[in-house]
Formats: structure tokens, C-alpha cells, sequence
């Protein structure tokens, strides 16, 4: 619902004059005190009702999906692209929401690597009472489309130019290209999911969106299939989007469009691609595309690829 502004209720009126006389002797006054430059003005008291401010406002267009606190967490829209394919974006807001990337039960290999109760192939113990959403990774590691950290140890060696999603060790994440001004000097980095050159460049679609094969291979063949994507907005807003019919152009313009400044592709096809949302830290899951194949129980019950979930701050 659209908010309302309140607003400070009005002055008590003075009381009215009992005679002519009385007012013109007071508006004489009034103007003799306006006219006098050396004149004490005189003390007044005024009462001020502070507006009503929240971490989060609702905006148009946009449904709220969770709340933290009172404070919006994950809204979302859906953006109908000019070839008639819908585009569901899920915006998580900084400052509501930390991030945990995990491991699938079989993708990537883990080799030595200590995974956590957390960070494994099921949302974790730790997880449960601040979960708000859990979506999928990219594509698998096969594929050869970037590098893969968990937790500070690297299963898969990061390469310079690949669009990534940097998990700080305080649970923020962001967007960027790696090595592109992605890690900042000093900047304590856990995690690290990359996934192919970035989807989005400085506010607009990747120069190559239309070489459909550079995006991934599809089942079938077929140029629309079920994609995914995750941005980033000029707040540090995560945007992710998802479809179950759709062009790498239709998801870059639908970021895009929703104020993406930077993206990264991640997993596509119709098993892959999945994102659950709950309405509050701890709520149940349902899923969140239209259509898309895998239950909201997925990531729960456990799953055989990477996914990141979505946890409230505080």
C-alpha cells in the first residue's frame, strides 16, 4: 500500500478580539514591531512532529515479499520484455540481508576442502530462523565459466574478467567483475561464485547479448529457455531474475530496467533454474517463478548443485 505523509497538526487559533478598537490597536503594534530594525522580536514556541521515517519504503511497481523487522528485505516485480517473455526480479536490500554460498552434493568438486554444516548441500542449522530466500548458482563447473571459493578456500581457481558474486566475511555481498575494481584493496573476502564474462556493463546489456551461444548451452537447442541472472543497483541492492522462457537479452533488459548497474549470468535451463522466497526470517518457502520445475522444499531436502541463500540481518 501506498504510504501516507503525515503531517503536523495546525497552530491553536488565537482568541477573537472583543472590539474593533482592541484589533486595530493590535495590528498597530504588529506593524509598528515589522517596522523598527532595532525591535526584540518576540519569543514564540513551536512544536514540530518529527516525520515518520522507515529503513525501507515500498515503490511502485514493486510487491513486498519479506520484511525484517518491520523493514522491507525482498520486493519484487516482473518485467514483460518487448518479445512478450515476463521476467521475475527478486530485490534483496542492503542492509536487511547477508548472504551464504553452498556447495551441491555432487557440483563443485570439493577435494580437501572443510565444507560446513552451513555451506554444504542443504540450508544449514544455522540458517533456518533468519532464512528469507535461497536461489540457484551457475553453471556447472564442467562448463569451465569461472572459479569457485567457499569460505576462504578455493575449489576452483578465480580468473580475472569474470563476472562474480564476493561474499564478505561480515555475510555482505556485491557484483563486480574480478579483478575490475572487484576485490578492493583490503576487503576480506569468504566466498566467491563466478559464472562467464559479465551480463551487464555500467547500466547496459553486455555488447555480445546477442550471440546466444556465448551464454551457455541449452537443452533442445532453443534460444528461449529458462534463465537466471544476479545484479547488482546503484544502493547495493542483489537483484536476481529469473524466467522459465527467455533470452539473455530479455534477463540483461529486465535488470536493467530495474536499475541493475552490473550482472553476471548464472545457471539456465529448466532444471537448474529456481529461487524460493519466504515472507518473513524463518517463514515457510514457496517458490518464486512462475512455472519453475523444482519445489520450494528443494534446497531444504538438499540439492546436487551450488546455490546461495538469502539470511535477515540481525
Amino acid at each position: 500500500m501506498p504510504h501516507s505523509r503525515s503531517t503536523s497538526a495546525p497552530a491553536t487559533r488565537r482568541r477573537a478580539v472583543r472590539s474593533a478598537r482592541t484589533a486595530a490597536l493590535a495590528l498597530a503594534a504588529l506593524a509598528l514591531a515589522g517596522c523598527s530594525s532595532g525591535a526584540a522580536a518576540p519569543t514564540t514556541t513551536t512544536t514540530t512532529v518529527p516525520p515518520t521515517t522507515t529503513t525501507t519504503t515500498e515503490q511502485p511497481g514493486w510487491t513486498v515479499v519479506s520484511r525484517n523487522g518491520g523493514a522491507i528485505a525482498v520486493d519484487s516485480e516482473t518485467v514483460t520484455e518487448p518479445d512478450g517473455h515476463s521476467v521475475t526480479i527478486y530485490r534483496f536490500r542492503a542492509g536487511q540481508t547477508h548472504y551464504g554460498l553452498h556447495v551441491g552434493s555432487s557440483d563443485p568438486p570439493r577435494g580437501s576442502a572443510v565444507v560446513s554444516a552451513d555451506s554444504g548441500s542443504t540450508i544449514g542449522p544455522n540458517e533456518t530462523a533468519t532464512l528469507l530466500a535461497a536461489f540457484n548458482g551457475g553453471f556447472e563447473s564442467t562448463a569451465g565459466a569461472g572459479g569457485f571459493e567457499l569460505n576462504g578456500q578455493v575449489l576452483l581457481p578465480l580468473q580475472n574478467g569474470y563476472a562474480s558474486l564476493v561474499i564478505d566475511t561480515d555475510g555482505t555481498g556485491h557484483v563486480g567483475v574480478w579483478g575490475q575494481g572487484v576485490p578492493t584493496k583490503g576487503e576480506q573476502v569468504a566466498s566467491v561464485r563466478q559464472n562467464l564474462p559479465p551480463l551487464v556493463v555500467a547500466g547496459q546489456p553486455s555488447p555480445n547479448i546477442a550471440d546466444i551461444p556465448a551464454w551457455g548451452a541449452t537443452l533442445g537447442g532453443g534460444n528461449s529457455v529458462a534463465r537466471s541472472a544476479l545484479g547488482q543497483d546503484s544502493a547495493g541492492d542483489l537483484l536476481y531474475a529469473g524466467s522459465m522462457t527467455s533470452l539473455p537479452s530479455d534477463i540483461a533488459g529486465a535488470l536493467v530496467s530495474a536499475g541493475a548497474v552490473t550482472a553476471m549470468e548464472l545457471d539456465i535451463n529448466p532444471e537448474w533454474v529456481q529461487i524460493d522466497v519466504a515472507p518473513s526470517p524463518g517463514g515457510q518457502l514457496t517458490t518464486g517463478i512462475a512455472g519453475q520445475n523444482r519445489p520450494a522444499t528443494q534446497y531444504t531436502a538438499g540439492w546436487t548443485r551450488d546455490f546461495v541463500t538469502v539470511l535477515a540481518v540481525g
